[in-house]
């Protein structure tokens, strides 16, 4: 119900910092020497964009999310709270682990494939 707020947070979190650095970049602040996770930042950005967006439809069509408040419709029951956290906890932040390991493995054998060639 609430699994979605942990990579959306990533996602905003990534977005902000590759803004910042691409600002940097511009002004000639930046270091020379980019790393091959800084080069495929754009896509763990639309990796963790993409899965938000995916999961907030899905949770609208299941029920979970509403347009009205309290929004999470596990908040409008008692001890509501602690069960949404729980969500949060095991499963928002293992998710959004993953899927920042996934593209970290993805970067390696990328840059690793560019040297071979």
């Amino acid at each position: 119900m609430a699994c979605f707020i942990v990579p959306l947070t990533q996602a905003i979190a990534t977005t902000a910092y590759r803004k910042q650095m691409e600002r940097k970049a511009l002004a000639g602040q930046g270091t020379q020497h980019e790393s091959f996770l800084s080069r495929n930042l754009k896509t763990l950005e639309m990796m963790l964009w993409g899965g938000s967006l995916m999961l907030v439809v899905d949770h609208i069509i299941n029920g979970e999310v509403t347009w009205q408040y309290p929004f999470f419709t596990a908040l409008a029951t008692e001890g509501g709270g602690a069960v949404m956290l729980r969500e949060i906890l095991t499963v928002g932040i293992p998710m959004s682990v993953i899927v920042t390991l996934a593209w970290g493995a993805w970067c390696y054998l990328k840059e690793r494939k560019a040297v071979k060639a």
